[in-house]
């Protein structure tokens, strides 16, 4: 049996807001974000990763829109109550998280 890599806190922090589903405050790329994270594992270079729908805070483009984050560059995240945000319709295939560890809709929802 393979164990599972030790996680950052703020790995650890994600996964446990989308099985809550609850939203996550945090700073990336020096900018407040407002965000309900999906999709939580690793990109293709093995680094941890969430795809997150971006419903609030601050943004170089329009939003609502998703957003694939790396995350060992978030800071100050924090979970809070509010509703939850699904994000847009899925036109094309995710392909932030190629070792999808946990998704809400397929680990969290379909077992209720």
């Amino acid at each position: 049996m393979a164990s599972r890599p030790v996680q950052s806190a703020t790995y650890t922090l994600f996964r446990n807001a989308i099985l809550g589903e609850q939203q996550v405050v945090c700073r990336y790329d020096g900018r407040l974000r407002e965000l309900c994270p999906h999709i939580i594992g690793t990109n293709r270079r093995g680094e941890e990763v969430v795809l997150a729908w971006q419903f609030g805070g601050e943004s170089s483009g329009p939003l609502p829109q998703w957003r694939c984050l790396k995350l060992a560059n978030v800071c100050d995240a924090r979970t809070r109550e509010g509703r939850w945000h699904e994000g847009g319709s899925h036109r094309t295939t995710q392909t932030c998280v190629s070792g999808i560890d946990l998704d809400i809709n397929v680990h969290v929802r379909k077992r209720r």
